[in-house]
């Protein structure tokens, strides 16, 4: 009964429009206050708990990291390497758009930041080289999802929160797949661009690569100091983070130039206030985990699956349809914090390894960030070219079956996920 009270609260909060944040927190504050045995001082003591949890520490400073790479100059050195180094392929300037988006991902953590600090670069200079401006802005508002798969990723940082799972460990299990996605999308971009007939720009030499490879080194160097440092043993992946946003503050301002003092209040605000954004969604997440654990909902729910004889392929095929439907309509950290505490007992029970299912959740959250009527990439690329939501949305749906299509192999070939996590820390 206080399931279906719970439940219902939350969606009529949503329905009539409060934000998520506030519907999560209110749900559970009139279940706990209404119908539960729990006392109201156990949702300050949780959020109390939540303004401290370690792992979502890093959240601030990846924020920062983020934000500081955006803004310094990072992103056009990269393009700037990545054209020079598959722009002469068929196809070359998209597929060197994608490997920038892979590049920017590896040091932002975010599928906006990647779409915003790709996107403005590389869309007008795709259109001025004979692109159509739709598949300029298709190709860019799919590939910058990339941004949440390849770690260092925030969403990434959520899930191993909810679950109480290695941040390391997740991370690791995002590079095959990132790298993957990548790789079919630029399949796709080659096979379209056929039909385009659009001239490549002329090869550049080996002295011009790595001249340009050079000249993002110090950008492309974070990926080595954060995920080198917590595989070596170095730092925590927390304490990653703080070292990254010090990095990244370094090279803006003192290596690169590109940002000055009068500029730095600014980019603060920025990072700041995306993070009172996600902590404030975080705390109110957490306060509704918790309401569900003390009910034991997730643990009912799992007896039930278990009971019923679902297999593991049919529950992650569930798990699939849900997260779909659910990308269409809210943001990815909100999903993971709701859903996920659902689905990890059941996934647990079932014999599906917790990292798998976490990348497959995040998975299904880029396919979110791409479909309307709340895919946040699409917003993103819309105001970058300056196409209305609609046209953005055409543009954007047929490189959706690329995306679909990889959901497929990663759900059901865990291995593509697991090999890496596996063969570093062992079996977990």
């Amino acid at each position: 009964m206080n399931t279906l009270l719970l439940f219902a609260a939350l969606f009529f909060c949503m329905a009539i429009g409060m934000p998520i944040a506030v519907s999560l927190g209110l749900s559970s504050l009139l279940t706990i206050f209404f119908f539960s045995q729990d006392s109201l001082a156990s949702m300050s003591i949780k959020m109390f708990e939540t303004s401290e949890h370690y792992t979502l520490m890093s959240i601030p400073f990846f924020v920062l990291a983020g934000v500081l790479m955006s803004t310094g100059g990072v992103a056009k050195r990269m393009v700037v390497f990545a054209i020079a180094a598959v722009g002469h392929l068929r196809g070359g300037l998209a597929i060197a758009s994608i490997l920038a988006c892979m590049l920017f991902a590896a040091v932002s953590g975010s599928s906006p930041a990647t779409v915003v600090a790709i996107g403005s670069i590389v869309i007008a200079g795709m259109v001025k080289n004979g692109y159509p401006k739709e598949f300029a802005a298709g190709v860019i508002c799919n590939a910058g999802t990339l941004g949440i798969l390849i770690p260092p990723s925030i969403v990434m940082v959520v899930y191993a929160a909810v679950t109480e799972v290695s941040v390391g460990r997740i991370f690791m299990a995002g590079v095959i797949p990132g790298l993957l996605l990548g790789l079919m999308l630029m399949m796709a971009v080659w096979w379209r661009a056929g039909k385009l007939k659009v001239k490549p720009p002329p090869k550049a030499s080996v002295p011009e690569v790595l001249r340009a490879f050079k000249d993002s080194m110090w950008g492309l160097a974070l990926l080595v100091i954060i995920m080198g440092g917590i595989y070596g043993g170095i730092f925590t992946p927390t304490e990653a983070a703080a070292v990254s946003a010090v990095y990244a503050l370094v090279v803006a301002v003192f290596i690169y130039r590109d940002l000055s003092a009068k500029q730095l209040p600014h980019v603060f605000l920025e990072a700041g206030r995306t993070t009172v954004m996600l902590m404030f969604i975080v705390a109110n997440a957490m306060l509704f985990a918790h309401v569900l654990t003390t009910e034991r909902i997730p643990q009912t729910i799992a007896e039930q699956i278990v009971g019923m004889g679902m297999t593991p392929w049919m529950f992650l095929l569930v798990v699939n349809f849900i997260l779909l439907v659910a990308g269409n309509f809210m943001e990815p950290t909100g999903i993971i914090l709701i859903l996920a505490p659902i689905f990890f007992p059941i996934a647990t029970q079932l014999g599906i390894d917790p990292i798998h299912l976490g990348v497959i959740m995040v998975v299904n959250m880029e396919i979110g960030m791409v479909t309307p009527p709340v895919g946040l990439n699409l917003f993103v690329t819309s105001g970058v070219t300056g196409m209305n939501l609609v046209q953005v949305t055409k543009a954007a749906l047929p490189w959706l079956m690329v995306l679909l299509s990889f959901l497929v192999l990663v759900t059901y070939i865990p291995q593509i996920t697991l090999f890496l996590p596996n063969m570093i820390f062992g079996k977990g």
